[in-house]
C-alpha cells in the first residue's frame, strides 16, 4: 500500500463511527478554542505593553532614585543617633527618601552617564483655553514626560531644548477646552494654574505642541523642561536645599554604533549600589506587569491543557474501539502482505486526523469569535486604552497551538497502534 493510500485510508477509517469520532473531535475543539483564545490574549496584552515601553524609553536611560533600605531584621530596629544624624546630613529631606545635589554629581560622575536630569514634580491646579476664560479644569503633570515620547494622535514631541514653555494635552482635554479636533489644537495657548511657594496664585502660559492617546503607563498632560523649571523654582521653598524623587541618567553606549549593552547598564547600576541609590530602567519598572500578565495566562492556558489531556484519553478510547472492531481486518491487510510499520502508521495517521481538524475547527472558531469580541471590547469597555488589542490572534501562535495539539493526538493514538500493529494475522483472522 502506498503512502497516499494510507492517508487515504486512514482519513476515511477516521470516520468510520461518525458520532464516536465527532464526540472526541469536540473535546479537542474545546482545548483548541481555549487554548487559542488564552495565547491571543498573552500576545495582545503583551504587545501593547511593549509598545508603551517604546514610548516611554530609548533603552539608554537609567530611572535613578535612592536605594531601599534592604535590612532584614525581624522585629523593630535599635534607635541610633548618629545613623539619624548621618541619613539627614546626606538628604536633608526625609532622609533619604529624596535625591540631594551630591547625588546628583555623583551620579554624573559615574563612567557611562552622559548626562543627569533631575525630575521635578510640580503641582498645577488647572488649565483653561485663555486668560478670559472662565472654564477651567483639573490636569495633572506627567513627571516622566521629560524622558519619554508620548502616543501622539496629532502633533509633535516636545522640544526639551525650547525656552518656550510646551505642552502635551490628553486626548480627552481636545473637546473640553473648546478644540474641534486635535489638529486645531496644536499650536493654540492654554493657561496653566498654581499655588507658589507663598500659596499665591500664579500662572503660566504652554504651547501645545502634541495631543496624545491615554497610555496604561503615563498618566497626565507632559510639560518640556522650561516649563518644568519655571514652575518648580516658584514653588521651590526659599531657603529649603532642592531635593528631588527621580534623576535620570543618560548611558554612553559601548556597542556598535553607541548602542548601549546590557552590560553597559549592569556596570552603571553596580556603581550606584556602591553610592546607596538604585537604577532601574522603564523595562525594570514594568517587568512585574508582564510577569502579573503572564502568569494569569499561564493560569488559564492551564485550564486549556487539562481539557487537551482528558481530550487524549477519549483518542486512545476511540482508536481502541476501533482496533478491537477491525481485528479482522487488520488481519486480512496483514495476510495480504501489509507490514507493521504500514499498520502502525495507519492508525496513527487516523490519531492524527481527529487532532487536526479538533484543533483547526477550534483555532479558527476562536479567531472568528475572538475577533468579534476584541472589537466590541475596544468600543466599550477598553475605550480608554486606545490601541489595546486585547486578543492579537498571531499566525505563528495558532500554528502553534495546531501543531501542539496534533502531536497530542498523535501520542494518544501510539498505544492503539501499536496494538493494531503487534496483531497476529492468524489469530485475527479468526477473530468473530
Amino acid at each position: 500500500m502506498k503512502t497516499s493510500d494510507v492517508i487515504r485510508s486512514a482519513t476515511r477509517n477516521a470516520f468510520r463511527s461518525k458520532l464516536r469520532t465527532t464526540l472526541t473531535v469536540l473535546s479537542l475543539f474545546v482545548g483548541a478554542f481555549t487554548l487559542t483564545l488564552t495565547t491571543a490574549l498573552g500576545a495582545g496584552v503583551n504587545d501593547y505593553v511593549e509598545r508603551q515601553v517604546s514610548t516611554l524609553s530609548t533603552g539608554d536611560i537609567l530611572l535613578v532614585s535612592p536605594a531601599v533600605s534592604s535590612d532584614t531584621t525581624e522585629g523593630p530596629n535599635e534607635f541610633d543617633p548618629d545613623g539619624r544624624q548621618q541619613a539627614s546630613a546626606a538628604n536633608p529631606l526625609a532622609g533619604g527618601t529624596l535625591l540631594n545635589q551630591d547625588d546628583i554629581d555623583a551620579i554624573g560622575a559615574i563612567d557611562g552617564v552622559r548626562q543627569v536630569e533631575t525630575v521635578s514634580q510640580i503641582q498645577i491646579d488647572w488649565v483653561a483655553a485663555s486668560e478670559d476664560s472662565d472654564a477651567r479644569f483639573e490636569i495633572d503633570i506627567n513627571p516622566t514626560s521629560s524622558i519619554g515620547r508620548s502616543d501622539l494622535v496629532a502633533g509633535a514631541q516636545l522640544d526639551q531644548e525650547s525656552a518656550q514653555p510646551q505642552i502635551v494635552l490628553p486626548e480627552d482635554y481636545v473637546k473640553t477646552l473648546g478644540f474641534a479636533d486635535p489638529d486645531e489644537a496644536i499650536g493654540e495657548t492654554v493657561v496653566l494654574g498654581y499655588s507658589d511657594a507663598e500659596r499665591e496664585d500664579a500662572e503660566v502660559e504652554a504651547t501645545v505642541v502634541g495631543i496624545a492617546r491615554t497610555s496604561l503607563f503615563a498618566a497626565g498632560a507632559g510639560t518640556n523642561a522650561s516649563l518644568v523649571a519655571k514652575v518648580a523654582d516658584a514653588q521651590a521653598v526659599p531657603g529649603q536645599p532642592r531635593a528631588w524623587p527621580l534623576a535620570v541618567a543618560y548611558l554612553d553606549g559601548s556597542g556598535d554604533g553607541g548602542t548601549v549593552t546590557d552590560a553597559d547598564i549592569s556596570e552603571v547600576k553596580a556603581e550606584l549600589a556602591d553610592a546607596d541609590l538604585a537604577g532601574q530602567t522603564v523595562e525594570d519598572q514594568l517587568g512585574i506587569v508582564q510577569t502579573v500578565i503572564n502568569g494569569i495566562i499561564g493560569v488559564l492556558s492551564a485550564f486549556a491543557i487539562i481539557a487537551l489531556i482528558a481530550a487524549s484519553f477519549g483518542i486512545v478510547n476511540t482508536l481502541l474501539m476501533s482496533v478491537q472492531e477491525r481485528t479482522r481486518e487488520i488481519g486480512l491487510m496483514k495476510a495480504m502482505g501489509m507490514s507493521n510499520g504500514r499498520v502502525f502508521g495507519l492508525f496513527s495517521l487516523e490519531a492524527v486526523v481527529i487532532g487536526l481538524l479538533g484543533s483547526a475547527l477550534g483555532a479558527f472558531a476562536a479567531i472568528a469569535v475572538g475577533s468579534a469580541l476584541a472589537g466590541g471590547l475596544s468600543q466599550t469597555v477598553l475605550a480608554d486604552l486606545p490601541g489595546l488589542q486585547i486578543l492579537l490572534f498571531e499566525p505563528t501562535g495558532v500554528i502553534t497551538v495546531i501543531v501542539i495539539i496534533v502531536l497530542i493526538a498523535f501520542v494518544s493514538g501510539v498505544l492503539p497502534a501499536r496494538r493494531a500493529a503487534r496483531q497476529d494475522p492468524i489469530e485475527s483472522l479468526r477473530y468473530e
